[in-house]
This record gives C-alpha cells, sequence and structure tokens, in this order.
C-alpha cells in the first residue's frame, strides 16, 4: 500500500517538528537520494513501491554510493546537503525521514533494507535491533 504523499509529508512534517510542509519534503529529498545511493536490487525497488511517486523516483535515481557510509557519515552527508544544517539537526532530519520510511516499509522489508546496509541504521531508521 502506497501512502499518499501528502500524508508521507505529514508525517515527516509532524515527526520532525518542520514549520512547512516545505522544510519536510527538502529533508526527505535529500534523506530518500542518499538512502537510495545505498539500496540495490530487489529491496530498493519494493521500497520505491511504497513510497509516494515523486519520492520513489528521488529513490530509485541512479546515484550510487562506492561504499555504504556507515550511519555517522550518513548523517554528515545529509547535513552537507541541507542547507543550513548542522549535524545534529540532520540527525533529526534523518530520523523524521527514516522512521517513516520504516513505516511505510514495514518489519519484514525494513528487515531486507538493514541487511543492506552498515550496522546502526536500525537506530536511523528509529528501530533498534537486538544485538
Amino acid at each position: 500500500m502506497t501512502l499518499l504523499r501528502e500524508a508521507f509529508l505529514g508525517h515527516v512534517q509532524e515527526r520532525g517538528e518542520y514549520d512547512t510542509p516545505e522544510e519536510a519534503e527538502r529533508a526527505a529529498r535529500v534523506v530518500l537520494a542518499l538512502l537510495g545511493a545505498h539500496l540495490v536490487g530487489d529491496v530498493r525497488a519494493q521500497l520505491a513501491a511504497r513510497l509516494p511517486e515523486a519520492f520513489a523516483l528521488i529513490l530509485l535515481n541512479p546515484l550510487r554510493s562506492a561504499e555504504p557510509l556507515p550511519p555517522e557519515r550518513f548523517v554528515r552527508a545529509a547535513a552537507a546537503w541541507i542547507e543550513g544544517a548542522t549535524e545534529q539537526t540532520a540527525a533529526w532530519d534523518v530520523g523524521a525521514v527514516l522512521s517513516t520510511v520504516a513505516d511505510a516499509a514495514g518489519e519484514e522489508l525494513l528487515g531486507q533494507i538493514l541487511l543492506q546496509l552498515p550496522a546502526g541504521y536500525d537506530l536511523l531508521f528509529g528501530r533498534p535491533q537486538p544485538t
């Protein structure tokens, strides 16, 4: 089931405590572009199918990461892309977007996503895994 664009952005806006939908959208675009560069194959396609079309296209954009960034570097990269962001605000942005993505993905797909990412991303998605 695909979340409607407004509903998806509404969740990001609420979790990120953004004043406007535009702020939520800016964060969502950056975080999804970075995430898409880290995911491959079926997992990426399945996640895209559960996102609103505009965000699915960002996720599927052929941007590729040479190697998966550890969670801290993922947050730093987001900070570099989000105008006026610091590492602290970028961590907030990443959490707001990825926790919404986790809801859209569901537990089974999220498990497959986490298998493609370095350790520690479970925290960015707001879904700490037992060690």
